[in-house]
């Protein structure tokens, strides 16, 4: 008998992908990924844990729930720091950086 796909293992692993990627969206959409990759993770393991003699596709739903960690952690650490510059310097003062930053960047190509 040929052993069947995790249902969600391909979606675990799109997602955790996404949630590294997208971790500096100000954290939010990396953490939202992130969360929903382990939510169906933590289902397809359970699926597998009953029959694992019937599936394939665990190393992919690890992978994937690795990975979804790592963008949790990224983006919880970006939407903290994000939090903090905003509460320390303001919006302002963001704005201002910014400005700073652009200029150095001009400066830095034109030379």
């Amino acid at each position: 008998m040929e052993k069947q796909k995790l249902p969600n293992a391909t979606a675990v692993l799109i997602l955790g992908i996404a949630s590294i990627l997208t971790c500096c969206c100000y954290g939010i959409i990396g953490l939202i990924l992130g969360i929903v990759a382990i939510v169906l993770a933590k289902k397809d393991s359970a699926t597998y844990n009953e029959n694992p003699e019937l599936y394939s596709g665990y190393a992919n739903l690890n992978t994937g729930k690795i990975l979804a960690i790592i963008g949790i952690v990224l983006s919880s650490i970006y939407l903290i720091i994000t939090i903090y510059f905003y509460t320390v310097i303001g919006e302002d003062g963001m704005k201002d950086f910014q400005q700073n930053l652009i200029e150095k960047m001009k400066q830095q190509q034109e030379q």
